[in-house]
């Protein structure tokens, strides 16, 4: 099965949890289990959380969010147009967080490649960041 989504949204923290009810509805012909639902659920909400509160910080912009199903491997861009990320390899690290005012945990990164099969960060200053996350969905259960 093939198919393909878009949905773009303004950056207000309540669209987090907007995001996670999309992605679950595009992401259920391929029957994942429970386990793998969350593991995408929760990757996609820290993928977003991080284009609301690190790429646009305190302003409004929009968050771009873009899925592709291939057979049973699932595809997902989030994307901003804010501030990027000036070092990739110290974003990634686990505690490492831009915004300690807000007491972030600095585990986002950390959490999308643990509950993904694979996660790249293409990000410039001043310019904003995709993040690409895939999951192969078990569909010989």
């Amino acid at each position: 099965m093939k198919n393909k989504m878009h949905l773009e949204f303004p950056s207000y923290s309540q669209n987090e949890s907007f995001s996670r009810m999309v992605i679950s509805a595009f992401v259920t012909p391929l029957d994942p289990t429970i386990e793998e639902l969350s593991d995408i659920k929760t990757a996609v909400s820290e993928a977003v959380t991080n284009a609301i509160i690190h790429g646009y910080e305190n302003d409004i912009g929009t968050v771009y969010m873009d899925g592709e199903i291939d057979d049973d491997k699932l595809t997902i861009f989030i994307k901003d147009e804010g501030k990027g990320i000036e070092d990739i390899n110290m974003a990634r690290q686990p505690l490492f967080t831009s915004r300690p005012d807000l007491d972030r945990s600095g585990m986002g990164f950390t959490i999308m490649e643990t509950f993904m099969d694979s996660l790249e960060i293409i990000s410039t200053p001043d310019n904003g960041t995709t993040v690409v996350m895939t999951k192969i969905i078990n569909t010989k259960k």
